[in-house]
């Protein structure tokens, strides 16, 4: 309740801000397009999310992809963004501690599943669990997934694999990729036989089929976190932000996979 009367109460003092702006300004002000710095497992969502927003509002919103991390150290060296959403709460904590966003602001935005994917052409249906039964039904080959050392996918692929007492077993076949979606095109290609991603990448894609989910109490919970970024709540940043948390928006997530709060 305490952080919902906050959050109302910026965005009361920062539409009023800009109304004093606009009414002192000799000419009516320029549109501005909305710069996202988002995580690559929203790619497909937030293009529709973007899409729809333009239709409603006419402003454009230009949508940047990469791991969370990537994208938290651009904003921290000044990259020019409105709004972040991050794969996880840690990459959003490291630019919270930085002063990077506006603190009020900071919300869940969207829930996600952990789950292993294979090949379309050689499918699988295995039931992961602490029994290690699974591991001996894995295809031989590579497991991709994010690279642990920053990327959430693999933070959270590592998690559960201690958790469930299969990471001696998996390290050493682990293909590092940069982000989720880079992850996901090695098990398109064939160049790893199974691959450690999201629910929604695995539904993104028509060259991966769905092997199994991993326990959702072998990780920590998989959650987006959204904020506007500090000193850069202009109108159009501010209605995106306030779409993302509408139904409208929710309506797309879920679509695309994804939980909403």
């Amino acid at each position: 309740m305490m952080a919902s009367r906050g959050l109302r109460m910026w965005l009361l003092a920062a539409s009023a801000l800009a109304v004093l702006v606009l009414a002192a300004a000799p000419a009516p002000a320029q549109q501005r397009d909305v710069t996202v710095f988002a995580a690559a497992s929203m790619t497909t969502a937030l293009q529709a999310a973007g899409d729809s927003f333009t239709k409603s509002s006419g402003v454009k919103v230009k949508l940047s992809f990469a791991a969370s991390s990537t994208l938290a150290k651009q904003i921290e060296a000044g990259a020019g963004a409105q709004v972040f959403v991050s794969a996880d709460e840690a990459w959003m904590d490291y630019l919270q501690k930085r002063d990077l966003i506006e603190n009020a602001t900071r919300r869940k935005l969207v829930g996600n599943r952990l789950v292993l994917v294979v090949g379309v052409d050689r499918p699988l249906k295995l039931e992961i669990g602490a029994d290690r039964a699974w591991l001996r039904t894995l295809p031989a080959g590579r497991i991709a997934t994010g690279d642990p050392a920053h990327v959430p996918v693999g933070r959270y692929a590592v998690e559960a694999l201690k958790k469930l007492a299969a990471w001696t077993e998996i390290e050493p076949r682990l293909a590092r990729a940069d982000n989720v979606r880079n992850a996901l095109v090695l098990v398109e290609r064939g160049e790893a036989a199974a691959g450690i991603v999201y629910v929604t990448d695995a539904a993104a894609s028509k060259k991966v089929a769905l092997a199994g989910y991993f326990p959702e109490t072998s990780h920590e919970p998989i959650s987006y976190p959204v904020a506007l970024l500090r000193g850069q709540a202009q109108d159009e940043a501010l209605m995106f932000y306030t779409f993302l948390l509408g139904a409208d928006a929710k309506a797309i997530f879920v679509k695309h996979g994804f939980a909403v709060p």
